[in-house]
């Protein structure tokens, strides 16, 4: 059967006369973080790059999102009920531009609805049928999460879509394949569990707010970036990006560049690039280009925007005493504390929790060095460790509770981007967003009562606006003012080059 019967966007009346147009440079803001000189003798020197998510969501992509949703007999009582108000959450929150389609499964799958344009029409039609839902059978991970991907990938409508699908169950497959091994491509899956310590206090509909906060604040699409060594003057030794696929341009043992593909990247998001090089020795002190930056996006309207190159410059002296930027050092502790916990993780995977109480201590010895106390990201990572050492007590709660949060922290780390884990959701907010701040405080009371009126995604833009209103025009102006700046450098250094 093919799924290829999504609706087609229908864009409603404009009797405004006024068309909006989106600026397309400085969607992402770009910061470089680095000493500004270097010994004469080869040394190491560490660049470290920081892309944000600039501009406003108003003029974002669509969203083509399907919920995989667990039926079986285990959700029954409140599970299921906290269940219905979290997808209430979800259908009140997409807008005409948006697409939902939900999928169910028990001992096997069934799609209740293909993707369809929100409307006030489609969103009381899939309120009803996600309110009729009953819990009954097996749990087939598998099967559902098969015909989620199957509804994306039969789309006739396909460009300039953010794509998404979240999937919700209680517990392990008793039922079909291992759902590990099923291929999902490029489509990003975001997974929700209650688990089998389930506390039915829990708010599954804050978990479900701060994913859909993302995709809703999609400002860029097909991000990447790339750093290219300048020849004679540096080598790139190694580049940090978590595991985000990149590529590589190597001239025999030397890369000459490095590619990081980010993907999608939301409203004030920030992901930070560490690229450590190697200067070689030269006889005089002078101004170097060390390091070339360039990066692409395409935006919603499908145009591919290429940035004006970046280059970081150093001035080679005898002997230099300049201390490491802070940024620098924040970002590398973090690396740091990210890739303990994994340590620990696994340590406690094979059943060695004394060393991964001990590698956790250890972790925290090393934040205690760091000065600035007063950094947010530290203390976050500091709770973090707090929170993961209180779940190795036992094998019991650590499987339970502990590898599972374990495993978010990783991937959240690794992509910079914000994953709930545990249950100090509120507190422990690690590459949250402004928009996932503000759904935390709406899920909340949405929870509390979900028959009262809940803000319209173009309301929580009209907000945010209004909180800020040249918000879409100060990335476009803060990147010509950066590239004016850069195209200064240049020609001072030619100028230089010529005395």
């Amino acid at each position: 059967m093919s799924f290829n019967d999504d609706e087609p966007i229908v864009a409603p009346q404009d009797d405004s006369g006024e068309k909006s147009r989106p600026f397309v440079a400085g969607k992402t803001q770009a910061r470089i973080f680095n000493k500004t000189k270097a010994p004469l003798e080869e040394s190491e020197f560490k660049v470290m790059l920081e892309l944000t998510g600039a501009g406003s969501s108003k003029n974002r992509p669509g969203v083509d999102l399907v919920t995989v949703l667990d039926v079986s007999k285990s959700m029954r009582g409140n599970k299921l009920a906290k269940l219905k108000i979290a997808m209430q959450f979800v259908i009140k929150k997409l807008s005409p531009i948006d697409r939902l389609s939900v999928v169910t499964f028990a001992g096997n799958s069934r799609r209740l609805c293909p993707l369809r344009q929100i409307t006030e029409t489609s969103q009381a039609e899939i309120e009803k049928m996600v309110n009729a839902l009953v819990a009954v059978g097996n749990t087939n991970i598998t099967a559902g999460l098969q015909t989620g991907l199957k509804v994306l990938n039969d789309r006739n409508l396909t460009s300039g879509r953010v794509v998404g699908i979240m999937l919700m169950s209680d517990g392990d497959q008793n039922a079909g394949c291992n759902a590990a091994n099923v291929q999902i491509g490029d489509v990003p899956v975001h997974t929700f569990g209650f688990g089998a310590d389930h506390d039915p206090r829990n708010n599954l509909s804050i978990a479900f707010s701060q994913c859909l906060a993302g995709l809703l604040t999609v400002v860029v699409q097909d991000l990447k970036l790339t750093v290219t060594r300048e020849e004679d003057e540096s080598t790139i030794q190694n580049v940090y990006a978590g595991d985000y696929p990149f590529e590589d341009n190597d001239d025999a043992d030397d890369a000459i560049s490095v590619t990081i593909l980010f993907g999608d990247l939301y409203d004030k998001e920030v992901r930070k690039v560490l690229v450590e090089l190697l200067l070689p020795a030269v006889k005089i002190r002078r101004g170097a280009d060390i390091l070339k930056i360039t990066y692409t996006y395409s935006t919603g309207e499908g145009k591919l925007f290429e940035a004006t190159p970046l280059t970081v410059t150093v001035s080679r002296v005898g002997k230099s005493e300049e201390p490491e930027r802070e940024e620098v050092m924040i970002e590398e502790n973090r690396l740091q504390t990210a890739q303990m916990m994994k340590e620990a993780r696994i340590m406690a995977d094979n059943k060695k929790l004394v060393d991964a109480r001990m590698k956790i201590v250890e972790a925290e010895n090393s934040l205690e060095d760091v000065d600035d106390d007063s950094n947010l990201l530290i203390k976050m990572l500091k709770s973090e460790l707090q929170q993961l050492k209180k779940l190795l007590k036992c094998q019991e709660i650590y499987e339970k509770q502990g590898r599972p949060f374990a495993l978010s922290s990783e991937t959240s780390h690794e992509r910079q981007r914000f994953a709930s884990r545990g249950d100090d959701v509120e507190n422990l907010r690690l590459f949250a967003t402004p928009r996932m701040d503000n759904y935390l405080q709406q899920a909340k009371l949405f929870d509390e009562d979900p028959s009262k009126p809940l803000p319209t995604v173009d309301d929580d833009v009209k907000q945010e606006i209004a909180a800020n209103p040249l918000s879409f025009v100060v990335g476009a102006l803060s990147y010509y003012i950066q590239t004016a700046i850069q195209s200064l450098k240049s020609i001072e250094n030619l100028l230089d080059s010529g005395r």
